[in-house]
């Protein structure tokens, strides 16, 4: 399972490797392979370690010898599909290319693995083969939401790693996104929001209550504003840089949103097909239909982030194609080259130092 073809050079000599699950998208390793090479054009240095079925991975390969000469294949008999139980794939997943491609950031190989497979097996394995930060409680997924902010996205966490969180499990979600929105979106002092029902203090769950008080304590230190309380409509807009909430919250909206998305890209196309002039107008809109069909794309912010690990793995989107799959590993790159999850692990550490300091001055 762990011999390479064409290994290429580890992350301590200098140069970035992404770890690649090439078998667990809808579309099959065909569209990873091919995601891969859109990102190696525009990303030269980068090299990759590919796991996968060795033959498969070979003949797609033998098709772009350069690309061949930058990406290492990790062989893998089994794969992890969409059905499969995230404790079966515990259990009996060792030989599997999902296994493979965390081991190889588990083992000091790449910096980031990247997936397309199931959700609820990859934060499994994640969490068994690269372990919980210290002082971490539950690890969450962080997505990208596009929005009105110059950046064109928002961060929302958790959006599906657990359905629950309490007060200081939202705590720790804000230390990780504020952390994610500086290291990976280049946001010096990220705005912090907390979702609810509403956006007066008196609103909400007790653990809410309570976590925007932890929150609001922690947001000086951490160097980062929290504008307390914030609603659904908010996610998108320019008031925040992250949202934070619990994972079965985040999940419904992060599922209704991009349902929305598809929903507004259908009737559109249908108004223009309505009738002669409505062709017509399509054609003479076509340049701004182009530019609002690329925004609105969720291929561009396909990729969503594993937070409180030993190590930073990004799960793609089941369905993406090659452009979603270079948007997933463009992202990798980015968080790599931060040396994200150092800081990452720096920040939650100090939180928790925060915090403990505090429960003693309460104690004395």
């Amino acid at each position: 399972m762990t011999s390479d073809t064409n290994t290429p050079n580890a992350p301590g000599a200098g140069r970035t490797i992404i770890s690649v699950d090439a078998m667990g998208g809808d579309l099959g390793p065909a569209a990873v392979v091919a995601g891969i090479s859109l990102s190696a054009r525009k990303n030269p240095d980068i090299g990759f370690i590919v796991s996968g079925d060795e033959p498969t991975l070979k003949s797609l390969f033998a098709k772009n010898p350069a690309l061949a000469k930058r990406c290492g294949i990790r062989h893998a008999e089994e794969v992890v599909t969409m059905n499969d139980k995230p404790s079966q794939v515990m259990r009996y997943g060792k030989k599997t290319s999902m296994w493979a491609a965390v081991d190889a950031v588990r083992n000091g190989d790449a910096s980031v693995c990247v997936s397309c497979g199931n959700t609820g097996a990859l934060m499994a394995v994640s969490m068994i083969r690269l372990r919980k930060l210290p002082s971490v409680n539950r690890p969450a997924i962080a997505c990208l939401w596009p929005s009105r902010n110059k950046s064109g996205f928002n961060i929302m966490l958790d959006v599906g790693a657990d359905i629950r969180a309490d007060q200081e499990d939202l705590l720790q979600y804000a230390l990780m996104g504020a952390s994610y929105a500086r290291n990976g979106m280049g946001i010096a002092r990220p705005r912090v929001g907390l979702l609810n029902v509403g956006t007066e203090e008196h609103k909400g769950r007790a653990e809410l209550k309570v976590a925007h008080e932890l929150i609001s304590e922690a947001a000086i230190p951490a160097d980062f504003d929290f504008v307390g309380f914030v609603e659904g409509g908010d996610i998108p807009s320019d008031r925040v840089d992250v949202i934070v909430t619990d994972g079965f919250t985040g999940n419904v909206a992060l599922k209704t949103g991009e349902g929305t998305a598809s929903l507004i890209s259908d009737f559109l196309r249908q108004a223009f097909k309505a009738t002669p002039f409505a062709r017509i107008a399509s054609l003479l809109a076509l340049t701004s239909l182009k530019r609002l069909k690329r925004r609105i794309d969720p291929r561009r912010v396909n990729g969503g982030v594993f937070l409180g690990l030993n190590g930073t793995v990004i799960k793609s989107h089941g369905s993406a194609d090659e452009t979603g799959i270079a948007a997933a590993i463009q992202l990798a790159i980015t968080l790599s080259q931060s040396d994200f999850n150092h800081k990452l692990a720096a920040r939650v550490a100090s939180g928790a130092a925060a915090r403990q300091d505090a429960q003693t001055d309460q104690g004395e």
